[in-house]
C-alpha cells in the first residue's frame, strides 16, 4: 500500500480501494496471528477461516493501484537522467515511515515478550537486521522480518525501481512506446511463469503480474489512445489465457481491479464518483494504518493474554478493539510521521533512532 505522491492522491475510487483493502489486511493479521484470535475462533469459525484464507488478498488490489500510481508518475518516456531521481525520492518516502514504524515495532515486541510467548513475536534484531531492512532486502538476504508486511514495501520498492529504469532505458531507442511493450511482455512472463513459482516471491518479478496491469491499464486509457477498450480486452484475453493454464484467485482479484480502473478512467468515474468522508480518510491515512497495526494488534493480544480470561468473549471483544486501536494508531502516524515533510536532517533523525531502537534492544536483550 505505498503512498503516492500527494498530486496523485486524491482519487476518490483509489481511496475506497485502499480503505476497503486496508481494513482487511487488519482483519486478516487479527484472524492470521494470536493468541486471541485461536480463544474466540468457536465463536464464528467461518468468519475466521474466510478471513484467514482471503483478507490477503487485499495486497494484489493495492498492487495494481500502485502500479497505475506509478505509471502516471513516470508516463512512457522517462528521460536516461530522470530515473536515479525518481528512484531516490520513491526510496525516501518509502524508507522514512518504515523505520518510525519499525522502531514503534522493536518496542511493542519488546512488552509483547515479556507478557507472553508467542510465534508471532519476532526475535531480538541484530545490526545485519536492521542493514537490511533500511535497504529493503531482508528477504532477499533471509533476515526474518521486524513486523508483518515489510515485504511488501520492499517488493513495491523493487517494482517502482524496475519500471523507472526499464522506461529510461527503452527511451534511449527512440521507438515510441517501446517501454510500454517491454513491460506488457514481463507482465506476461511474470503471469505466465513467475507468479506460479514461489521461488520467485522475494521478488518483484512475482508481483509484476499485478503491479504491471494497474500500469497498463493506465497507459490503455490515456487520452488519444485509439481503441482503448480493444486493449482492455486484450489485456483480459492474456490474463483469461494465464488462468487456464494455472487458475489463481488472486491473479482473478487483480483482474477485477484492474479493470474496474479502466472502466471508472474511460467513464470519468476515476476522478468525478465520490466517497463518504469516513471512506476517503481511511484511503488517505490507509498506508499509515498498514504500517503500524501489526506492533499495535502485537500489544493488546499480549496484554489480553497476560491479564484477562481466557474466554473466547472477552478475546472477541479484545479482537475488535485491536481492530479499531490499529486504525486510531493510523490516524496519529499519519498526522506526526507520513503527513508531514521532514527537513534532510529530519529523515536522518527518524532512521537514526531506528538504529539507536534497534541496536539498544540487541545490546540490553529486549
Amino acid at each position: 500500500m505505498t503512498r503516492p505522491a500527494t498530486s496523485l492522491h486524491r482519487l476518490p475510487l483509489m481511496d475506497a480501494i485502499k480503505a476497503a483493502g486496508c481494513l482487511a489486511i487488519v482483519a486478516h493479521h487479527l484472524a492470521f496471528y494470536g493468541p486471541m484470535s485461536d480463544v474466540a475462533y468457536p465463536l464464528s469459525h467461518p468468519l475466521f477461516d474466510w478471513l484467514y484464507a482471503y483478507g490477503r488478498m487485499a495486497v494484489q488490489a493495492f498492487l495494481v493501484v500502485a502500479g497505475f500510481l506509478c505509471a502516471m508518475q513516470l508516463g512512457p518516456r522517462l528521460g536516461a537522467p530522470a530515473p536515479w531521481r525518481a528512484i531516490g525520492k520513491r526510496y525516501l518516502r518509502l524508507v522514512v515511515p518504515l523505520a518510525a514504524a519499525l522502531t514503534l515495532a522493536i518496542v511493542c515486541n519488546a512488552i509483547a515478550r515479556r507478557w507472553m510467548s508467542h510465534d508471532s513475536i519476532s526475535a531480538v534484531p541484530n545490526p545485519w537486521q536492521l542493514f537490511a531492512h533500511v535497504f529493503f532486502l531482508q528477504d532477499l538476504v533471509d533476515q526474518e522480518a521486524l513486523s508483518a508486511g515489510v515485504w511488501y514495501l520492499a517488493v513495491d520498492f523493487q517494482l517502482f525501481t524496475m519500471m523507472a529504469l526499464m522506461l529510461a532505458i527503452t527511451a534511449r531507442t527512440g521507438i515510441p512506446g517501446m517501454g510500454i511493450v517491454a513491460i506488457a511482455g514481463l507482465t506476461w512472463a511474470s503471469l505466465i511463469a513467475f507468479n506460479r513459482d514461489d521461488l520467485w516471491d522475494e521478488t518483484g518479478l512475482y508481483y509484476l503480474a499485478y503491479y504491471g496491469l494497474g500500469a497498463l491499464v493506465f497507459w490503455a486509457t490515456e487520452p488519444g489512445v485509439k481503441r482503448p477498450l480493444v486493449w482492455l480486452a486484450l489485456m483480459l484475453a492474456c490474463v483469461m489465457a494465464a488462468l487456464l493454464v494455472d487458475f489463481r484467485s488472486r491473479i482473478v482479484v487483480a483482474a477485477v481491479v484492474a479493470g474496474l480502473l479502466g472502466w471508472a478512467r474511460l467513464s470519468g468515474g476515476l476522478t468525478r464518483w465520490q466517497m463518504p468522508d469516513i471512506v476517503s480518510w481511511l484511503g488517505r491515512i490507509s498506508f499509515s494504518i498498514f504500517l503500524v497495526h501489526f506492533p499495535v494488534c502485537l500489544v493488546i493480544n499480549a496484554a489480553v493474554a497476560r491479564f484477562l480470561p481466557a474466554t473466547p468473549v472477552v478475546n472477541a471483544v479484545g479482537l475488535v478493539l485491536a481492530f479499531f486501536c490499529s486504525i486510531a494508531a493510523g490516524a496519529v502516524f499519519f498526522r506526526l510521521v507520513e503527513g508531514r515533510r521532514f527537513s534532510a536532517w529530519g529523515q536522518g533523525g527518524v532512521v537514526g533512532l531506528f538504529f539507536a531502537v534497534g541496536l539498544a534492544a540487541w545490546r540490553l536483550g529486549w
